[in-house]
């Protein structure tokens, strides 16, 4: 096949009829047509032909299969958005999904909502915030928002889907699960919040929740539930249909108005004035006059009893704002009215000008008020009478009668102030004199006090001294005593001394044959021994000597001495340096000393004595 020319295609272009080409040029875009490649076999050839017979070249067929690969990709990823935007359920925020059945069995023609999920139509489940997927061959779904109760409101729950309620029922019957079964009102309340509700099972009515302020009580009155067993009665148990006798304190409450309703009734004192509205509270009195007054009274229901005050009394057409005038019309005005009437046509015109009259006609009205009105559930708290007006053809004579009275009242209370002055100034005279002579009994009374308390301080003082002259005079005495004791044994161990001191001397002279000049020389040469020895110590070895070796102590020669019997050994005298100093000594009839020892010292031998030993 040979090449065509660039003028050869050109024509080609031309003459070719091929809308796709025609349309291809119109829009601008150029498009080769599918047609037979204008090549040889020749490539030689091929490449001499010009540079602008390259450029119309047909594409390639692989340049075909890269574009429907993409369009195939594109459409895949489209398909595949629009599958996925057709199952996909995207519930919002705060919103759920209610879903709808198309294939299924058909549902009865009193229901509303599907019974379950084989049955085609609204079903009862619903979808909450999230994503899910559904066939839409199978489903169809609805975006509802939540309900929404806020603060401040309650939500009231009215079931569309059931069975129809019997004649004379308002209220949804409930199953063991608590799911309404019938169509109606569902009881309870639904609090301040979010719910998912389908709104196709449910339809929810907002409402305030009832407030009862402080000072008032809500009466409770159930609109629904079996009724009572006595039917004669005005107050009812709780549970049953009625008013409650139990009402309600201040506080906030949820109810059900379609099940419970609430009504206000105001415990507070209320006054209200006997003659409003210009009439004349007045009676008869008992001479035919007509007395007129006007008065406040003040009362109050009792919270107790307010349900039962209520119910007797609250007129349906008032509503619960009219219960006060209610009370007045029928309770507070009959009753003073009839107190009144009755009580006062007892009494003249003329008493009700004085004073106790008034005064005891103004008691008797509270305490009749109290006690008709109490068994009936209103408190009188005070009830007063502000003004009587008597008659005015009796009221003048009656009142200037009145005045003198007082006048003479007056005039006698003047004197008796008088006197009363009169006897105060002599009182107050008597209390000085009275003052006065209390002082001068104080004074008196408080020297004599004094003289006694001086003469008590003496007279113990005295006594004092006393004692101590006695307790040392009974120390005298003791003393003397002991100085007597202490003779007495110091002359008794004298006595003994010398008694043992003669008995030793008699057994002395008794050893040396009962010879008294041996024994005296024994002595005597004995007392000397010791003197004469210091004076010859030169001469200790000399015949002379050898005389006293017999009176030696026994430590200062071998000899043994020979044994005194009876002879009390008398120790060398003390030195001068060592020598204690001279007591005072007692002498006794025999010559001999007592001194501080008490020890009896015999006399000094005279010289007489001595010779005669």
């Amino acid at each position: 096949m040979k090449g065509k020319t660039a003028s050869e295609v050109g024509a080609n272009f031309s003459s070719n009829p091929d809308p796709l080409c025609q349309r291809n040029i119109g829009t601008g875009a150029f498009a080769m047509p599918h047609v037979q490649p204008p090549f040889s076999d020749d490539q030689d050839s091929d490449w001499r032909q010009p540079r602008m017979s390259r450029r119309f070249d047909p594409p390639k067929l692989s340049n075909y299969l890269g574009l429907g690969t993409l369009a195939l990709v594109l459409g895949a990823v489209i398909a595949s958005w629009v599958i996925y935007r057709q199952f996909l359920v995207d519930v919002p925020k705060e919103h759920i999904a209610v879903l709808i059945k198309k294939e299924g069995l058909d549902i009865e023609n009193s229901d509303q909502v599907a019974p379950d999920e084989d049955h085609r139509g609204v079903q009862r489940a619903v979808l909450t915030e999230g994503r899910y997927f559904r066939n839409p061959y199978y489903w169809d779904w609805k975006i509802v928002p939540q309900i929404v109760i806020p603060e401040g409101m309650m939500g009231i729950r009215i079931s569309l889907a059931g069975e129809d309620l019997p004649y004379g029922e308002f209220l949804a019957r409930l199953d063991a699960d608590g799911r309404p079964t019938t169509k109606g009102v569902v009881p309870g309340v639904l609090r301040p919040g979010r719910y998912q509700i389908n709104p196709y099972l449910f339809q929810v009515d907002q409402a305030r929740p009832v407030t009862v302020p402080a000072g008032f009580v809500g009466i409770q009155t159930n609109l629904a539930g079996p009724l009572a067993k006595d039917p004669n009665r005005f107050l009812v148990p709780k549970g049953f249909r009625g008013v409650e006798a139990e009402p309600l304190q201040p506080g906030t409450y949820y109810v059900n108005p379609f099940e419970t309703r609430i009504n206000i009734v105001d415990c507070r004192s209320q006054r209200f004035n006997l003659a409003a509205k210009n009439e004349d509270m007045g009676f008869p009195s008992k001479d035919g006059f007509w007395v007129s007054l006007d008065g406040i009274i003040e009362f109050r229901i009792k919270p107790e009893k307010a349900s039962e005050v209520f119910v007797v009394y609250n007129e349906h057409r008032n509503g619960e704002e009219m219960i006060d005038q209610e009370i007045i019309d029928k309770v507070i005005r009959p009753s003073a009215l009839s107190f009144c009437r009755l009580n006062g046509s007892n009494e003249s015109g003329r008493q009700f000008i004085q004073g106790e009259t008034r005064t005891q006609f103004q008691e008797e009205f509270q305490k009749a008020m109290k006690a008709s009105c109490d068994p009936l559930g209103v408190e009188i708290i005070q009830a007063l009478i502000t003004k009587i007006k008597p008659p005015q053809k009796i009221a003048k004579p009656v009142r200037e009668r009145e005045i003198a009275k007082q006048q003479e009242l007056q005039y006698r209370e003047q004197i008796l102030q008088q006197e009363s002055q009169q006897k105060l100034a002599i009182e107050t005279e008597m209390v000085k004199q009275k003052e006065a002579l209390v002082k001068a009994d104080q004074q008196v009374i408080k020297l004599t006090t004094q003289a006694k308390r001086e003469m008590e301080v003496a007279i113990t003082k005295a006594n004092q001294d006393l004692k101590v002259a006695q307790f040392k005079l009974e120390a005298a005495k003791d003393e003397s005593a002991a100085i007597v004791s202490r003779g007495k044994a110091a002359a008794e161990v004298v006595r003994f001394q010398n008694e043992a001191e003669a008995a030793g001397w008699k057994q002395s002279v008794t050893a040396f044959g009962g010879e008294g000049a041996a024994f005296a020389r024994y002595t005597l040469y004995k007392k000397m021994a010791a003197a004469y020895r210091e004076i010859m110590v030169n001469t200790k070895d000399s015949p002379i000597m050898q005389i006293f070796q017999s009176f030696n102590a026994p430590g200062e020669s071998g000899q043994k001495p020979t044994k005194n019997l009876g002879a009390p050994e008398k120790s060398a005298p003390s030195s001068p340096q060592t020598a204690p100093p001279r007591a005072a000594s007692l002498t006794r009839r025999d010559g001999t000393t007592l001194g501080n020892s008490g020890s009896a010292q015999p006399p000094a031998r005279s010289q007489g004595d001595q010779s005669h030993e």
